[in-house]
């Protein structure tokens, strides 16, 4: 394995995140793109015909979807690994990936260099996971809070469970920098969060975003 690429096969039913990924990726050296496929069902297929090393796999597809996929080509073929690249960080999807038999799970914050390192790391026999994915995994397991979707529907004005776990570090003062690092994802995904959660909750500043966070349960 030294030396050689890493083979990658991208799984993605939106056509822009699918070509961009190719086009990504094809810019990384240590990694070479064998194929892409619009859907789960296409994706096993290209699997068993150009055997790549590692699958970056949506989970939100038509015909068959990323989970399935993923079950179906571990069982095939278990030598190939899988990355789940998804917009959802949601605890079921989380769980449902992770026992079907991926070893990686990244949101589509994920920059290329955490793209790269993921399919090098399962590559090499390692797990890596999302920050936010691995606190939710750890603390699921330990029984210390339900799972996603029972909470949802709990957080108030519409926030969405990342924009509940912005607001969370906001409450814990961590600036915009140190919260695109817990949570593995850019500055500006961070504002664009912070943009919608205050637009929501009809807040004007972070100080008010403090007492509504704690207001609501939000803040430790």
């Amino acid at each position: 394995m030294s030396g050689e690429p890493v083979r990658v096969l991208v799984a993605d039913d939106q056509t822009v995140v699918r070509e961009g990924l190719v086009l990504l990726l094809d810019l990384l050296p240590e990694l070479e793109v064998v194929g892409a496929a619009a859907d789960g069902e296409q994706a096993v297929a290209m699997v068993a015909e150009h055997r790549p090393h590692v699958v970056l796999m949506d989970l939100r597809m038509p015909r068959v979807d990323g989970v399935e996929a993923t079950r179906r080509i571990r069982d095939a073929h278990p030598e190939v690994e899988v990355v789940v690249l998804t917009t959802y960080a949601d605890d079921d999807s989380v769980f449902a990936a992770l026992r079907a038999g991926a070893r990686g799970y990244l949101t589509k914050d994920a920059r290329a260099e955490e793209i790269s390192a993921a399919v090098r790391a399962v590559r090499a026999g390692r797990s890596l996971l999302d920050p936010a994915v691995q606190r939710r995994l750890v603390e699921a397991v330990a029984g210390e809070r339900a799972p996603a979707r029972s909470r949802r529907a709990d957080l108030p004005d519409g926030l969405t469970p990342r924009e509940a776990e912005v607001l969370t570090l906001i409450a814990r003062g961590r600036s915009n920098g140190e919260i695109a690092t817990d949570l593995f994802i850019s500055e500006a995904t961070v504002k664009t969060h912070i943009n919608n959660l205050f637009a929501k909750a009809g807040l004007r500043d972070r100080a008010q975003a403090v007492t509504y966070a704690f207001r609501h349960g939000l803040a430790d």
